[in-house]
């Protein structure tokens, strides 16, 4: 019997390197053990597949730095996975050759992810990155040559040492490149990690900057026809595409508060009202798929007004209408008032009802414009 989930994430955690500002689960090198990590992702799959739906939305792999997998495992992995509209590779720049574009187009691959973060040599070199400018061109030129035409670049900004006017050569470069989609985070170094500990006096000057930042690139890469669909992610617009919808499909099924089932060390998982996480040790997770069990989880309480509370949350970082159905009981109609005297936030109505979105002023104050809607 199928289950009715849409959207499936697989974790590759294998990199070169841990650059000193990441906090996701990443294990560096290990070749030898690619292999056995990719027979434990397809048992896993196989022991949840009775949740996926027959046809799936969208497929991504994330990381880590998943073409930093052994080529061979990386092509039997993609080989097994059920077909979708959209499957996502997310790669690191030095990893992309012609070779490896042709295995990922081959592989069923629509969709790109590189991770640039910058292209100025001594911001690279802050963030211990391996890449550098032409790596990210070569890898863009590498995926066009084999037929790509949905290729995301993500960018980061608030590096130590980075200036305004090192910001705007990135986005000129970036933008040079004619990505079909953008993603622009601020930098969060975690308090504790060596990166931290390394740059805090430059972090904390840096945090006094972000705001102008993010305006900063919300109007040149929307100046450049790009569509600001949520607050970190950009597309190009239907008008400039021939009216594809360019958005990052999967991320809009976790905006949307949409089920998901997350396989491999540390994903998450969100399906029927449950939410579990995966254990982050990589022996002890392929040992127990090796058996024929489950990895061991964490399990999290998701009753339904957290439920709700991270769908308004989420559902007003993007530029669409959130429809409240549903949703009233999480809402602080006080706040709300507020928000909209301020000019914040703006009510409407759609065929199914009420609906709210932030502005374009509230937009840029995010999710603390959010939560202030909050009961």
């Amino acid at each position: 019997m199928s289950g009715d989930v849409r959207h499936l994430y697989l974790h590759l955690p294998f990199c070169a390197h841990r650059c000193g500002y990441c906090d996701f689960v990443t294990v560096v090198g290990r070749h030898s053990e690619h292999a056995s990590y990719v027979d434990a992702l397809l048992a896993e799959l196989e022991l949840e597949r009775s949740l996926l739906a027959p046809e799936l939305e969208t497929v991504f792999l994330g990381g880590g730095t998943p073409t930093f997998t052994r080529p061979d495992d990386l092509a039997r992995l993609l080989a097994a996975l059920p077909p979708a509209d959209e499957v996502t590779v997310e790669a690191n720049p030095e990893t992309v050759t012609l070779e490896l574009a042709r295995l990922l187009r081959a592989g069923g691959v629509t969709r790109a992810s590189i991770g640039a973060q910058t292209f100025a040599p001594h911001l690279l070199s802050t963030l211990e990155r391996a890449a550098g400018p032409d790596d990210v061109r070569r890898a863009v030129y590498a995926l066009r040559d084999v037929g790509f035409d949905n290729i995301s670049l993500d960018l980061i900004y608030g590096i130590p040492g980075q200036s305004t006017a090192d910001l705007d050569r990135d986005l000129s470069a970036a933008l040079a490149l004619e990505p079909e989609h953008l993603s622009c985070y601020e930098l969060e170094a975690k308090p504790g990690t060596r990166f931290a500990h390394t740059h805090g006096a430059e972090l904390t000057r840096q945090s006094e900057s972000m705001e102008s930042y993010f305006e900063r690139v919300v109007e040149r890469l929307v100046a450049a026809g790009y569509r600001w669909y949520e607050t970190a992610n950009f597309c190009r617009s239907a008008e400039r595409a021939g009216g594809r919808d360019l958005r990052a499909r999967h991320n809009l099924a976790y905006w949307r508060g949409r089920d998901y089932l997350g396989l491999g060390i540390g994903a998450v998982s969100t399906v029927g009202g449950r939410r579990w996480r995966n254990a982050p040790r990589l022996a002890g997770y392929v040992a127990a798929l090796a058996r024929g069990e489950r990895p061991a989880r964490e399990v999290e309480a998701l009753p339904a007004d957290v439920k709700v509370r991270e769908r308004v949350m989420l559902g007003l970082r993007l530029d669409e209408p959130l429809a409240l159905a549903g949703v009233t009981e999480a809402l602080d109609r006080a706040g709300l008032d507020r928000l909209e005297r301020l000019g914040l936030v703006q009510r409407g109505v759609e065929e199914g009802g009420e609906t709210l979105a932030l502005t374009r002023r509230g937009r840029f104050l995010g999710d603390g414009a959010a939560a202030v809607a909050l009961a």
